[in-house]
């Protein structure tokens, strides 16, 4: 679950520089930022989920280093994205080309881009709408491929740049199709 805090009586909107401070000030508080500038806090999962995100990050891991394709980041990663939202998805992969192009500092900080893929897991207490948004914020922000995991529904929706979204049930084999290729993840 997620929680979106009021800052109207201290300020408009969260600039990206407050945010960074923000975060920086309180490193034990997993925050994003909206585009609109408001500050989100993310309620820390349980169990089974960290699991299913660990095994997550763990099989792209392994794909990608079998490939040296890219560089795979874990929800630690805050994402400074195009469209103006901070944002820190489940896991997250950039094309290497992409990663070396930026500079130290913009690495050691917020990576001013777009991850390439993502894959964001719907926890327990999570509602769909914010995290369906939250898919459509990176595919404005230049997304080619994300998967939205939803064990609740038993679903998956797969969102492709320029083309939609597609919704299919579980089990399911997911393909990196040519953004990640060869990679293949069943979801049961």
């Amino acid at each position: 679950m997620t929680t979106v805090l009021n800052l109207k009586p201290l300020t408009t909107t969260l600039t990206r520089s407050q945010f960074y401070q923000l975060c920086v000030a309180n490193p034990d508080v997993p925050l994003e930022r909206s585009p609109q500038g408001e500050l989100i806090i993310m309620t820390p999962i349980g169990g089974e989920g960290g699991s299913q995100e660990a095994s997550l990050i763990a099989r792209v891991v392994v794909w990608n280093e079998q490939t040296q394709l890219g560089v795979v980041f874990s929800s630690q990663t805050v994402f400074s994205l195009p469209g103006g939202g901070d944002r820190s998805p489940d896991v997250a992969w950039v094309e290497l080309s992409r990663w070396q192009s930026l500079s130290q500092s913009e690495r050691e900080k917020f990576p001013p881009l777009c991850p390439d893929f993502v894959i964001e897991l719907r926890s327990r207490t999570d509602r769909l709408k914010p995290l369906q948004d939250k898919m459509q914020e990176y595919l404005a922000s230049g997304l080619r491929l994300g998967w939205l995991i939803n064990y609740q529904d038993r679903q998956v929706e797969i969102y492709r740049g320029g083309t939609g979204v597609d919704v299919v049930a579980m089990p399911v084999v997911l393909s990196g199709e040519e953004i990640l290729p060869g990679f293949r993840l069943e979801i049961l």
